[in-house]
């Protein structure tokens, strides 16, 4: 039996990433952090297909959080096989309206909450002969967004953390790889109207925008490819390439 935890995982691409482990026969615990009444919600859908995920509830910015978390998760389960650091915050605001606060709270969740789940599983991952760490990037930490400097740092401080953990924890069977979304119908890209996505597909070769299960399919891929660390897989239908 495999075992995957996915932090934000129960709307967007974080639930279709949990949806597609499911599928693969993995016992998924799914983290959320303040919205219970989705999460429940999810859970309660998830159980209508057939499947039992578990709740966990935390913060991954705040590492008492995490940290008890993680006590829950080895208190149900001996291992964890797959953990997918899908939990994530957006800001779209210009530079001079950018706070000190904002860009703190981008980043204590975007890159701290990332760097928290993965020292907290690293030994135990190790421990068990290996694991699998998938972080998810945006396409926007590789080529950058206007009016979205905080959140385009943040991620491409993702892609360069999962490079380097992944030759440190290489030789110890530890997988780290950080696939990269391109435009992907969820709520994060809510606020662009129908002339802006339109510009937007018109950029993209394959000729429409991604959907969570696009993502899904790459992070299950990863899961599985026992010869791939340390890479960034973009999945944006060829957007900015």
């Amino acid at each position: 039996m495999k075992t995957a935890l996915i932090t934000g995982g129960t709307k967007g691409i974080g639930k279709a990433i949990a949806l597609a482990f499911m599928q693969q026969g993995y016992e998924v615990v799914i983290n959320y952090d303040s919205d219970e009444e989705t999460a429940l919600a999810t859970q309660e859908e998830f159980n209508i297909l057939g499947y039992c995920p578990i709740l966990l509830r935390a913060d991954v910015s705040d590492e008492m959080q995490v940290r008890a978390m993680f006590r829950e998760f080895f208190g149900i389960y001996d291992r964890l096989d797959v953990l997918v650091n899908n939990a994530g915050v957006s800001l779209i605001r210009v530079i001079q309206d950018t706070s000190s606060a904002d860009w703190d709270r981008i980043f204590a969740v975007n890159v701290k909450g990332v760097y928290h789940c993965c020292r907290l599983v690293a030994d135990k991952m190790i421990g068990c002969g290996g694991g699998c760490i998938i972080n998810i990037g945006s396409i926007w930490g590789e080529v950058g967004a206007s009016c979205e400097a905080a959140y385009s740092a943040s991620k491409g401080a993702v892609m360069s953390f999962t490079k380097a953990l992944a030759k440190e924890l290489a030789p110890s069977k530890v997988r780290v790889n950080c696939v990269s979304p391109g435009v992907i119908d969820t709520g994060m890209n809510s606020h662009l109207t129908g002339d802006e996505m339109e510009q937007l597909i018109d950029g993209i070769p394959l000729g429409r925008i991604g959907y969570p299960e696009d993502v899904a399919k790459a992070c299950v891929y990863l899961a599985d490819a026992d010869y791939v660390t340390g890479e960034v897989l973009s999945v944006g239908g060829g957007f900015a390439k």
